[in-house]
C-alpha cells in the first residue's frame, strides 16, 4: 500500500437515533491504495458510519479527517468535494440518459454553456478503457446495460469527481459469478491507481479476496481491526457474532419421504427451455446455476406467475394446472420472492398484518370480524418460534433490519399451511447472525415434513443446506447431484458448461 498516511479517518463518532445508540466510539482508518471491509450484523452501524462519512447524516460526537486535515462535511456536496463517493446497492442514475450524460451529469447541471460532447465521449471512453471496459458505448442508454456495466458507470462517475475514497456497499448482490470476478479485477485496478475502498459486504469469500484489513462492528460498537492475512473466516465470524462457523450450516438428519411435487421438461418464453425437477418430503432440494440461467423463471411459471408453454407439474402424482399464485397458495405451494421488499412483504403494513395476511379468514367470525385476541397469540406464537427481533408486532415491518424482514416474509408462508415452500434467495442482502437463523428456520421446516426448494446463487449455501441439487444452465437441466457429489467443483462445472 502506497504510503502510511490515512486517506480517511474517522475518529470517535457518535450517533443517537431517538434514545438508540446506533454509534457509540466507532473509530476507522482508511490508506491510499487499501481495500478496507468493513463488517458486521445488520444493525451494526455500517450503513450510519457510511452516512456521517458521506455527509448524510451528522453525528453528535466524533471527527473526519481526510488527508490528515479535519474535514468539515455537514451535507453530501462537502463529502464530494473532499473526494468521497458512495455507491450504494440502488444505483443513483438515470436509466434514460446516456453512459456520457451520467458521468458528466455534474458539470451538465452546472451554467448553461455549451457542451462539447465530442469531447466528453472521448473522455468517457478514456475513462472506460482505463478500467478495462472499452467495450461500453458512451452513447448507451443506461436501461440498456447489465447490472454490473451500471456498476462500472457509478464508478467512472466516482472517478471523474476525482475520487480518491470510493465506498462499495454490497457491491456484488445482484451479480452473476463471472460479473463478480470482473468487478474484484476492477477493484484491483483502483487499489493499483492509490484508491482507498471501503468495502461493505456479508459475502465473506470476497472479503478475503480482496481487502488488506477489516474492521468489524457490533451493536453499534468497534470491536476490533484485523489484517485480513492473519485471521480466517471462523474467526471473523466469532467477532461479529459470537458464534463459530461450524454452528453456519447447522446440521439436521434428513428423513426424506415420498415425492409431493414433481416439474417435468418444462418451457416458458426464452428463459426455460427444458427444466425438471422434483422435491421430497423432508428434503432440502437446491436449484443452482449463475444468474439468469432460468430458476426463477422455472418457479414463476411453474406458480402460474409467468405463462407455461410446456411440461408438466404434478402434485402428490396428480398432475395439476396452477393458475395463479393465489391457486399455488390454496394447493399447499408457497413462493418467498427473491425481491421481499416489493413482493415479499408490505412495508407499510405491521408485522402481526404481514404475518397473517394470506390466512386472515382462520381469526374471523361468521360475518368477517377478525378475531384480535386470538391473531394477537396466533402472531406472538410464530414471532417468538422464528425469533423475530421487535418491541411491538403492531410496528411496521420497514422498521426492521433486513434479515427481520426476511422472517416476517416466511412467518407469512408458514402461518398459510403451506407444504412446498420455494424459496429463492432467502438470504440475499442479510447478515451472517440472519442467515444462521434463517438456515434454522429451514432445518426446523424440513423436520416438521415440509419439501423445500432452496434457490440461492451462493454455493456455500447450496452446499451447505440441500440434500441434493438441481443444476440449470441456459434454461435447461444439466445435472442433478446428491449429498455426495454436492461439492464446488461439480457445481461449476455443471453452470458453465465444462465436461
Amino acid at each position: 500500500m502506497p504510503g502510511q498516511e490515512y486517506e480517511v479517518e474517522l475518529k470517535h463518532i457518535y450517533k443517537k437515533y431517538e434514545g438508540v445508540e446506533a454509534l457509540q466510539d466507532v473509530s476507522l482508518s482508511v490508506m491510499p491504495g487499501e481495500v478496507h471491509a468493513l463488517m458486521g450484523e445488520n444493525g451494526a452501524g455500517k450503513s450510519t458510519l457510511i452516512k456521517v462519512l458521506s455527509g448524510a447524516t451528522q453525528p453528535d460526537k466524533g471527527e473526519v479527517f481526510i488527508r490528515g486535515e479535519k474535514a468539515h462535511i455537514t451535507k453530501p456536496k462537502d463529502s464530494i468535494n473532499y473526494g468521497v463517493s458512495v455507491i450504494y446497492q440502488e444505483f443513483a442514475l438515470f436509466q434514460h440518459l446516456s453512459v456520457t450524460e451520467n458521468i458528466y451529469i455534474d458539470e451538465l447541471r452546472e451554467g448553461s454553456h455549451l457542451v462539447k460532447w465530442k469531447q466528453l465521449r472521448e473522455k468517457t471512453k478514456q475513462l472506460l478503457s482505463e478500467l478495462g471496459f472499452g467495450n461500453i458505448s458512451p452513447n448507451a442508454k443506461i436501461w440498456e446495460l447489465s447490472v454490473a456495466y451500471q456498476q462500472v458507470v457509478e464508478i467512472c462517475k466516482a472517478l471523474s469527481r476525482n475520487t480518491s475514497i470510493l465506498v462499495l456497499d454490497e457491491p456484488t448482490t445482484v451479480l452473476t459469478f463471472n460479473e463478480v470476478e470482473r468487478l474484484l479485477e476492477l477493484i484491483k485496478t483502483l487499489k493499483d491507481k492509490g484508491v482507498a475502498i471501503i468495502y461493505v459486504s456479508h459475502r465473506l469469500g470476497e472479503v478475503f479476496r480482496v481487502s488488506n484489513r477489516i474492521t468489524v462492528l457490533k451493536d453499534g460498537k468497534f470491536v476490533r481491526t484485523i489484517n485480513t492475512a492473519e485471521t480466517t473466516e471462523g474467526q471473523l465470524v466469532n467477532l461479529m457474532i459470537g458464534r463459530d462457523l461450524q454452528t453456519y450450516f447447522p446440521e439436521r438428519d434428513s428423513n426424506i419421504g415420498a415425492p409431493i411435487l414433481k416439474v417435468s421438461n418444462i418451457q416458458a418464453g426464452i428463459a426455460v427451455k427444458d427444466i425438471s425437477f422434483e422435491v421430497h418430503e423432508g428434503e432440502v432440494l437446491g436449484l443452482s446455476g449463475l444468474v439468469g440461467a432460468g430458476r426463477t423463471e422455472a418457479v414463476r411459471a411453474v406458480l402460474g406467475i409467468d405463462r407455461m408453454d410446456q411440461g408438466k407439474v404434478e402434485l402428490d402424482g396428480k398432475a395439476i394446472h396452477i393458475r395463479s399464485p393465489k391457486h399455488a397458495f390454496l394447493l399447499g405451494i408457497g413462493l418467498l420472492p427473491e425481491d421481499r421488499k416489493t413482493q415479499g412483504v408490505m412495508l407499510n403494513l405491521s408485522i402481526k398484518q404481514n404475518i397473517t395476511l394470506s390466512c386472515l379468514r382462520n381469526f374471523c367470525n361468521l360475518i368477517g370480524v377478525i378475531k384480535l385476541k386470538k391473531e394477537k397469540r396466533f402472531t406472538d406464537d410464530f414471532a417468538q418460534k422464528i425469533s423475530i427481533k421487535t418491541v411491538s408486532l403492531e410496528n411496521k415491518v420497514n422498521s426492521l433490519s433486513g434479515g427481520n424482514q426476511q422472517k416476517v416474509a416466511i412467518a407469512r408462508l408458514l402461518a398459510s399451511n403451506c407444504k412446498v415452500l420455494i424459496l429463492d434467495e432467502p438470504t440475499r442482502g442479510v447478515d451472517v447472525g440472519a442467515k444462521i437463523e434463517i438456515f434454522n428456520i429451514i432445518n426446523s421446516m424440513v423436520a416438521q415434513h415440509y419439501a423445500v426448494v432452496l434457490i440461492s446463487s451462493e454455493m456455500s449455501e447450496i452446499i451447505g443446506m440441500c440434500d441434493r441439487a438441481v443444476v440449470i444452465r441456459e434454461g435447461k437441466t444439466v445435472g442433478v447431484l446428491d449429498k455426495e457429489s454436492l461439492t464446488e467443483q461439480n457445481i461449476i462445472n455443471y453452470s458453465m458448461g465444462v465436461n
